[in-house]
């Protein structure tokens, strides 16, 4: 079970940050109308505010670069907890920011998960 949960974390850390980087209108595709997401403590509610807020970041271009993947599984039937610590090189800026993201990942009937609750915040110091 724990490898289990281990692999679909990293495959989903993966998937965000690839589609994050490369596609980021598409990564709405991973959040519901009853999903969370707290970004540096603003809070937003639903699939189509998270995903405003995402493409509107006042930047184009990053990398995301994942230096820790900590999976566990969570108590909903099949739910999954991933925090994740890592840099983002942002184009045309020398240092990287240093952030860290937790989210929590429900299965779906299909087969998949989808994005229940996401905490982010850049690591200052």
């Amino acid at each position: 079970m724990e490898e289990q949960t281990e692999m679909v974390g990293r495959a989903f850390v993966d998937h965000y940050y690839n589609l994050f980087d490369n596609d980021r209108s598409s990564i709405g595709a991973l959040y519901q109308p009853s999903s969370m997401f707290s970004f540096e403590g603003q809070k937003l509610l639903g699939s189509e505010d998270i995903c405003a807020k995402l493409n509107e970041l006042p930047f184009g271009q990053c990398r995301h670069v994942i230096s820790t993947i900590d999976s566990q599984p969570s108590s909903f039937t099949g739910g999954i907890i991933v925090f994740v610590s890592g840099s983002i090189q942002l184009l045309g800026e020398d240092h990287p920011l240093r952030f860290s993201q937790m989210f929590h990942l429900i299965p779906t009937v299909e087969g998949s998960f989808f994005v229940q609750n996401d905490i982010f915040r850049l690591n200052y110091g």
